[in-house]
């Protein structure tokens, strides 16, 4: 099994005010079917009013985010699963739900973390 991250920048999902309520609960959906399936490990959307803080390695504090990074925001779901095929499976699904393409990364085997 591998942790799969789904994800989408905020600007992706072009939606109409009166379909918005429709995706989500498109999208709670397809989340309580992940659920269902056991594969489901977190989800949720970066909280774009507040700012991020970036916090250097000798501990010291700075408004922002790291210069070399693109804006962080959007949604993200973490989905433990056998396969990239079965990832790219619920990608689609969640893609249908928001209406929006999905981003798939798959996260790196480490044992100790």
């Amino acid at each position: 099994m591998s942790f799969y991250l789904i994800t989408f920048p905020s600007r992706a999902m072009r939606i109409p005010a009166e379909e918005f309520q429709d995706v989500v609960d498109a999208s709670h959906a397809v989340v309580e079917e992940a659920k269902a399936a056991g594969v489901y490990r977190f989800g949720g959307g970066i909280d774009e009013s507040v700012a991020p803080v970036l916090i250097g390695a000798d501990g010291s504090r700075q408004d922002g985010a790291h210069p070399l990074r693109a804006p962080l925001d959007g949604g993200y779901t973490v989905l433990d699963l056998a396969s990239r095929a079965e990832a790219e499976q619920w990608a689609a699904r969640i893609a249908a739900a928001c209406r929006c393409p999905q981003e798939l990364y798959v996260f790196g085997d480490d044992p100790t973390s």
